[in-house]
């Protein structure tokens, strides 16, 4: 199970783009508001019902914690104490944990990026405390999955597939949805 975050201010087409392409890879998703309004507005307005809110879910039962990107999204998911408790304690327990866009600098500022290869949204590397900066789409180093934004959303999505599902499935959905 991934929990997915969305913060008032989450980009929208990074969120769905990689909820949508690991539901197609088989990955079961609930999109989680961090407030107690299922009800999220996207950074260009888009409103979206979340599955569950924050205070309502079982960390335990999920696998992978996922960021989009956008602001103010990805400051209000900074803000979120039991979100950023949340993160650290699947960092130190070897979970994974994923990011888009902005978002990685969530990881950053908590920590958890000291010495792992990482990438983000141009103009956010400072926030990357510790991390090797790459110039790839998708960076996963050990538990954490980086990427740079909405147009590299399917690439995180498909890599998310693979680290479950396998290669063979990813390359399965990415041909189903004429990606490849």
């Amino acid at each position: 199970m991934v929990y997915a975050f969305l913060a008032d201010g989450f980009e929208e087409t990074e969120a769905i783009a990689v909820i949508d392409t690991i539901k197609r890879g088989g990955i079961s998703v609930c999109t989680v508001s961090i407030t107690e309004d299922k009800m999220v507005k996207g950074s260009h307005d888009i409103r979206i019902e979340a599955d569950e809110v924050i205070s309502g879910i079982d960390f335990d039962k999920a696998d992978m914690l996922f960021l989009p990107g956008g602001m103010p999204g990805t400051l209000n998911l900074l803000n979120c104490e039991l979100l950023t408790e949340q993160i650290k304690k699947f960092n130190t327990e070897g979970k994974k944990l994923a990011a888009i866009c902005a978002a990685p600098s969530v990881f950053g500022q908590l920590g958890i990026l000291k010495g792992k290869k990482a990438i983000c949204y141009p103009g956010f590397e400072e926030k990357l405390t510790g991390a090797q900066i790459t110039n790839e789409k998708v960076v996963k180093d050990g538990n954490v999955f980086t990427s740079k934004g909405m147009g590299t959303a399917i690439d995180l999505g498909l890599e998310i597939v693979a680290e479950y599902m396998g290669r063979g499935k990813a390359d399965e959905v990415a041909k189903s949805i004429q990606y490849k």
